[in-house]
């Protein structure tokens, strides 16, 4: 789970701009109107003559100019960060968030977390044109910062023009709700207990996962259809999507629901990633394509019919972390979507309870603008990274000696057991109001992070104290998420048949969280 870079309806800019010459100062504009200069730092690799900043790497490398930004201004505030550029022959970074560079870089005063929030990806050549960002730092309280541009860990050549650039305040796309609409559920679905679990594999599973799963205590598993994660090309041939989707189902329906119901697991279907895949912008392309959008109903339409009626189905994710940053295309947007596919469903599978996910990828501070639907047995979704500077340290490290490890808990970043409700509190204030189902999809700490064993349990603990259900990520998967491998740094793990870790684990199953 990411910081939101939630993208907001924000008034249009005038679509020309006036490009005079400022001699080494940018100028930054809040409400539109000019207030102070930058005093840009020029690295090796990038020129400025007049207004124009160029940045040419003819080898992987990175140059990235930048200058000191005050954002106080924008606490508890959407910001949008706006400049005009154009790029030649610009390479996509092995990791995707390096590469072409639009960031801002700040502590945040409330949590002594530091923030790097990046703009979007870009490729290829393009001309002039502006690049949008918009970011959620509500529950902030940002201080001095820097504004970086440039390329990171990669090769060509891109321009901005200093004098366009702007940062302002925007506003949302999707307003706060504080509507108290009650949940529909049937008595059949609110009198399930909490259910416990893991994710499963991202490629086949087998029968030994089950016998384990059983063993553990485990009563839930996400069952996630998931292929190129990252691979902005994998998911954009739709025939070729199809007949992929179609043989993850046949996995399903042939063999994993069949293995759950021999060793009593209930399971989440989770459709990871929707046809189309990503943009380089990071949004989903289904929200700005109305046919990409028609192919997703029309999954789980093949879905339903083929899963309709099965006992162990514990409910239909209809997809995995939305993030939306630009208005979409009518109808197509990440909530009315889910809600399209959810009647397509009912049409078919009157039953089967239903999964919504949350923005900024399903995360607990996008409860503040969530909605209810008033379709019968919806369960809501929400994804627990936070603080993320302790979940994913050392993430994508290709250096381990390079490594610093950053404990949890931390006094002198705030991080605590209150942070993480904290952190929540959007999610229980919408359980509460709307009497809704909450299930945690995901949540986890890095094998390597010092004292994971206590994060986890200060998250199953507060999750048992709110009676939501839940999935640890991920069994199986990745090694360094696993609870079957443990690591003193990136790149370190080996396999572990028992550790701090997945005893809380093996307690949380059972609906224990002390020793």
């Amino acid at each position: 789970m990411r910081i939101c870079n939630l993208i907001l309806k924000c008034g249009a800019l005038c679509a020309a701009f006036l490009f005079p010459a400022v001699n080494g100062f940018g100028e930054v504009a809040v409400s539109g109107e000019v207030s102070s200069r930058f005093d840009w730092n020029i690295p090796e690799g990038a020129t400025l003559e007049k207004d124009v900043l160029s940045v040419s790497l003819s080898d992987k490398g990175t140059a990235m100019a930048y200058a000191d930004c005050d954002l106080s201004r924008f606490a508890d505030k959407m910001v949008k960060v706006s400049v005009l550029s154009r790029g030649s022959g610009v390479k996509r970074s092995h990791v995707s968030y390096f590469g072409f560079k639009v960031m801002l870089k700040f502590i945040d005063e409330k949590s002594n977390q530091t923030h790097y929030l990046t703009g979007p990806e870009r490729e290829g050549d393009w001309d002039w044109r502006r690049i949008e960002m918009t970011f959620d730092l509500r529950e902030m309280k940002p201080a001095e910062g820097k504004i970086y541009l440039g390329l990171q860990e990669t090769t060509g050549a891109v321009d901005f023009n200093l004098a366009s650039l702007r940062i302002e305040e925007a506003q949302p796309l999707f307003p706060v709700d504080r509507s108290t609409t009650k949940c529909r559920y049937t008595h059949r679905v609110l009198e399930r207990p909490v259910q416990r679990g893991v994710m499963l594999p991202s490629g086949p599973c087998t029968e030994d996962d089950f016998k384990t799963l059983r063993d553990w205590g485990v009563t839930l598993a996400r069952y996630q259809m998931v292929r190129g994660w990252g691979n902005l090309e994998a998911n954009r041939d739709v025939a070729d999507y199809w007949r992929w989707i179609t043989s993850k189902v046949d996995h399903l329906v042939n063999d994993v629901l069949p293995w759950a119901e021999r060793y009593g697991i209930d399971i989440v279907v989770d459709v990871h990633v929707p046809p189309g895949g990503s943009r380089l912008d990071r949004e989903k392309a289904m929200f700005h394509d109305p046919k990409l959008a028609e192919v997703f109903i029309d999954v789980w339409r093949m879905i339903a019919r083929r899963c309709k009626g099965h006992p162990r189905i514990w409910g239909y994710d209809l997809f995995n972390e939305p993030t939306q940053k630009l208005e979409a295309a009518p109808n197509c947007d990440y909530w009315t979507l889910q809600e399209r596919a959810a009647r397509a469903i009912r049409a078919i599978d009157p039953v089967t309870p239903i999964i919504f996910e949350s923005l900024c990828s399903d995360g607990p501070e996008a409860y503040d603008w969530m909605k209810v639907s008033d379709l019968t047995d919806i369960i809501y979704q929400v994804h627990m990274y936070y603080p993320h500077a302790y979940t994913h340290q050392g993430v994508g490290q290709t250096n381990p000696e390079k490594f610093t490890p950053v404990a949890y808990p931390n006094a002198g970043r705030g991080w605590d057991k209150e942070y993480l409700k904290e952190r929540l509190a959007p999610v229980l204030d919408f359980q509460k109001r709307h009497g809704a189902i909450i299930y945690v999809g995901e949540f986890s700490a890095i094998a390597w992070a010092p004292n994971a064993e206590q994060y986890l349990t200060d998250c199953i603990s507060i999750f048992e104290e709110y009676g939501w259900n839940w999935t640890y990520h991920a069994f199986r998967e990745w090694h360094a998420w696993s609870v079957e491998h443990e690591a003193d740094g990136p790149l370190r793990t080996k396999p572990s048949a028992d550790n701090a870790r997945k005893r809380v684990l093996l307690r949380g199953f059972r609906g224990k969280t002390a020793p």
